[in-house]
């Protein structure tokens, strides 16, 4: 646990230093000497959304290989000099970035940024390791073709963005996974990685001045600008619809959504506590208290805001019998019909807040969750300053800051459901 996360201060922000190197690159950085440890975690702009159309996957599979072999190490020797110097490196992708993190202990710090470097400039994507994650990828997808749950996501997603980057699938498609080139990855590196969208946090044992050194030698060789295609802005479509696709299992699994709140909206503070309300709580969401406590439909149910950078969207979900699964979506579409009529009661809005501003904390009980939430806020365009501010918004959403959102949010209460099994009376 850090300083930043355990001491009373009345102010996160103040924590955070701004951190600008002689080459203009900047990160967030959280002094803490408490453990002697360094963490760091990056992002870039792109993500899946910049998969070449008919190619998903591409993204995944670049941020697969970034640290299989890079500069004079092949694969096996870039982890046995992790290995021996015990850091931790890891790259991921999702929607909209495609980012990276990194731990070491502080007194291996400087051989862990430069590891870190050679991975991000200077990442082989040699043949071997090139097919071996394309062997993992198209592993997973095979195992996960008749899965219920991911037959239900790929569904309700493609459905919600047709024709949209959105709509593909991250990790890719069995078709199309034999077909992704190394020519592939060398044109999406080399038109992502850059230091114009880039954004970095680094939490732990290691001062300004050193970090400042480390950002020019790590992050300095990058390209100045990236090179994305341009992505539209999408709406969910199909409110109203209902998908199903025949699963031969005693369960159906349930995604349903409709249209979000951009987080740059006025509303979209007010639509994250009526979501706690509706399905985002634990034990006291509606839907929980509906659908499991009081009729025993499903064993767990939730909703989310899912913010992107060219789309926002409710999304909720859940699994039951294929007898009950009509019986449960009447449940659902019955308590988000009451809160956009309604609204939430006095009781429901003070409890959903308090927990809300309290949980917040546990964000940031970690270096690692630390990091990871300062490149998010980098990421969704906020300032330092929302470390203190969000917990302010929270707890200022008043009665009608709730009802409006609720009608906002769920308007004609209209949901676009996708089914994966064989639910009777859908």
């Amino acid at each position: 646990m850090t300083a930043l996360a355990k001491t009373e201060s009345p102010s996160r922000a103040a924590s955070v230093q701004k951190v600008v190197s002689k080459g203009g690159i900047e990160a967030w950085l959280v002094e803490d000497y408490a453990v002697p440890l360094v963490a760091l975690e990056f992002a870039v702009k792109g993500g899946a959304a910049q998969d070449p159309q008919g190619k998903p996957g591409v993204a995944t599979m670049l941020a697969g290989l970034l640290d299989e072999g890079a500069g004079p190490y092949d694969s096996d020797a870039f982890h046995r000099a992790l290995d021996d110097h015990a850091i931790e490196m890891s790259f991921s992708a999702d929607r909209d970035v495609l980012g990276g993190r990194m731990q070491t202990l502080s007194r291996n710090s400087d051989r862990a940024f430069e590891l870190l470097r050679m991975a991000v400039t200077q990442a082989r994507l040699d043949e071997e390791p090139l097919e071996r994650v394309r062997s993992q990828l198209y592993a997973g997808l095979k195992r996960e073709v008749n899965d219920p749950d991911y037959v239900a996501g790929r569904t309700f997603r493609a459905m919600s963005y047709p024709g949209h980057p959105y709509s593909a699938p991250v990790r890719g498609e069995l078709e199309s996974l034999p077909a992704l080139t190394r020519a592939d990855l060398l044109a999406m590196r080399s038109s992502m990685l850059a230091r114009d969208t880039l954004k970095i946090a680094v939490v732990g044992a290691i001062d300004a001045v050193t970090l400042a050194k480390h950002l020019d030698d790590v992050f300095g060789d990058l390209p100045e600008k990236s090179n994305l295609g341009v992505i539209g802005d999408i709406d969910v479509a199909g409110a109203g619809m209902r998908y199903v696709v025949d699963v031969d299992v005693p369960q159906s699994t349930i995604r349903f959504g409709r249209q979000g709140i951009g987080r740059k909206d006025v509303d979209f503070v007010p639509a994250t506590v009526i979501n706690h309300i509706l399905g985002g709580g634990i034990f006291s969401a509606r839907l929980f208290r509906e659908v499991r406590e009081k009729r025993g439909l499903a064993y767990s149910v939730y909703s989310q805001l899912a913010t992107y950078d060219h789309g926002a969207m409710l999304i909720g979900g859940t699994s039951t019998k294929n007898e009950r699964a009509a019986e449960s979506m009447d449940v659902i579409q019955a308590e988000i019909s009451n809160l956009s009529e309604h609204g939430p009661t006095e009781e429901e809005l003070d409890k959903a807040k308090k927990y809300l501003i309290g949980s917040y904390a546990l964000r940031f009980d970690t270096s690692t969750k630390i990091a990871g939430q300062l490149v998010h806020l980098q990421s969704e365009g906020y300032d330092v300053t929302y470390l203190d501010e969000r917990n302010k918004l929270i707890a200022a959403v008043t009665m009608e800051d709730a009802k409006r959102a609720a009608k906002h949010l769920f308007g004609d209460a209209k949901l676009l459901v996708a089914v994966a099994g064989r639910p009777e009376g859908m």
